[in-house]
């Protein structure tokens, strides 16, 4: 239908025209007009880092049944006196005996899973192949799992419940209202410790639901609380509060409050907790720990921490002294370039067992005061800026900064071996451990190379579950066990205040 435009309208086409301008607005990028540049594929900005995993030996086994055992000779034990060994002429001298013992540890499964929904795979074409993606991520989430499974899985080793607490009050400045104050405390574990926050709380037991539909229940690595000791703090005094050390635990949560009314206020990796701040509301409640939630007997095997704090086992382990509540005991510097505790630890091992550390892994808090003991004040003679002759006149360059990459040991038979340092992702601050990575050569001839070994009934695998639904279903699981052959190839040093 031609419609017949008025003389007002015809005037402004022919004005517009004329100054060469569009007679209306003009297409800007707000307009949204424009290509959707996306980026194939999809970034994953997350770290996975399983240094234990990446250098653990993994050893399939044939015919692995329901555990690994193995038959351990632990010492042998000569006739008469055991370092003597003359025999007077034409005699024989009396037979020799040995030290052993049967050992065994359960396979267990690990596992993750996901899935990707049809119109999901059909709508990531030409940005990633989405089956292959949702593969590699949830192998990586499972390696990440694995790798804290390493260092602290728990199966054995249950903390029980801590003694009550020391508590006292003291100082001036502090804002801390004037009131009786309970306080309770709850040992945790790595695990514990990682599943642990202010905000969310403490871990306990946990329901599962798998994506079977069928539930199962995992413990998260804490303690049961203690009794409550009070104390009455008036306006500008700090409460103190000490508890005594339990071997397994890395970290302590902290309730306080009103008696009866007690509240998680703090978390702390030493074993004692300094509280000068008016309480926090909303936080979770003493009342929801009522059981050792510490361990899992049935499903997890012990890492490589929890090994080495276990009594029964052979590490060596140093528990620092409470030192003054809330601040802890420091590491030592020894004046010579080194670290007292740690020094104490390398010696400790190789005089009850010949053998030295290969590696010593920590957090980031304790790398910095290893620096800090190692390079700071009393030991700047150690350190030297060196100039060439030529540079007469030419400005230095100085990189500020560095760190402590190698630990020397000296106690080795070979005159002594670097040991690096390197940060572990899932150590908590206040707590190191130095790992025998292979028996030396005076072990090895009793085919025990490795003092650990990841045994694998099987391996990594990927399930892919028959389609109930329009959507793929996948899992990727393992079946193994951390053997430690020699638990003294281990030392751990914990309840380190920073410093």
């Amino acid at each position: 239908m031609f419609i017949n435009p008025t003389r007002e309208t015809l005037d402004l086409t022919n004005q517009a025209l004329k100054n060469g301008r569009p007679l209306h607005k003009g297409v800007t990028i707000a307009t949204g007009l424009t290509y959707y540049d996306l980026m194939a594929p999809a970034k994953n900005i997350y770290p996975v880092i399983t240094p234990l995993r990446n250098s653990i030996p993994r050893v399939r086994r044939i015919n692995a049944s329901d555990a690994a055992r193995w038959r351990q000779v632990t010492a042998l034990l000569g006739s008469g006196y055991d370092a003597m060994g003359w025999v007077p002429e034409g005699q024989r001298s009396a037979t020799m005996s040995y030290t052993t013992a049967q050992k065994s540890a359960s396979y267990v499964t690990i596992g993750e899973e996901d899935y990707l929904t049809f119109e999901a795979e059909a709508a990531a074409l030409g940005l990633e192949d989405e089956d292959s993606m949702v593969t590699l991520r949830l192998l990586q989430k499972m390696m990440r799992k694995e790798e804290i499974g390493l260092l602290g899985g728990n199966a054995s080793l249950s903390l029980g419940t801590p003694s009550a607490p020391s508590v006292s009050a003291s100082g001036s400045g502090a804002t801390l209202p004037a009131a009786t104050y309970s306080v309770i405390v709850v040992a945790l574990t790595l695990e514990g410790w990682k599943n642990a926050s202010l905000s969310g709380g403490v871990a306990t037991s946990k329901t599962i639901t798998g994506a079977d539909s069928k539930t199962f229940s995992l413990n998260g690595g804490s303690s049961n609380k203690s009794s409550n000791t009070t104390q009455a703090v008036t306006l500008g005094e700090t409460l103190f509060a000490t508890a005594t050390t339990i071997q397994g635990a890395v970290a302590y949560a902290w309730y306080i409050g009103t008696s009866g009314s007690e509240t998680l206020q703090a978390i702390t990796t030493l074993n004692s907790v300094a509280i000068s701040a008016p309480l926090a509301s909303s936080r979770q409640a003493a009342t929801a720990i009522t059981a050792d939630s510490s361990a899992n007997p049935n499903y997890a095997f012990d890492g490589l921490l929890t090994q080495s704090l276990n009594p029964s086992n052979l590490a060596y382990v140093n528990t620092l002294a409470t030192g003054t509540a809330g601040t802890g005991t420091t590491l030592t510097a020894s004046g010579r370039g080194s670290v007292v505790e740690i020094d104490t630890m390398l010696q400790s091992m190789w005089d009850n067992y010949r053998i030295s550390p290969t590696v010593l892994y920590v957090n980031s808090q304790e790398l910095k005061n290893i620096t800090n003991k190692v390079l700071g004040t009393g030991t700047s003679s150690l350190l030297r800026y060196d100039a060439s002759a030529g540079s007469t006149g030419l400005p230095y360059s100085v990189v500020a900064g560095g760190t402590i990459e190698f630990y020397f040991n000296p106690f080795a038979s070979d005159g002594g071996t670097k040991m690096p340092i390197k940060v572990h992702p899932d150590l908590p601050p206040g707590t190191l451990i130095a790992y025998a990575e292979h028996l030396p050569e005076w072990y090895q001839n009793n085919e025990v190379p490795n003092v650990a070994e990841v045994l694998t009934r099987r391996d990594y695998y990927r399930m892919d579950w028959p389609p109930v639904t329009r959507q793929r279903e996948y899992g990727i699981y393992a079946e193994e066990v951390l053997a430690v052959y020699a638990t003294f190839g281990l030392g751990v040093i914990t309840n380190i205040a920073n410093g």
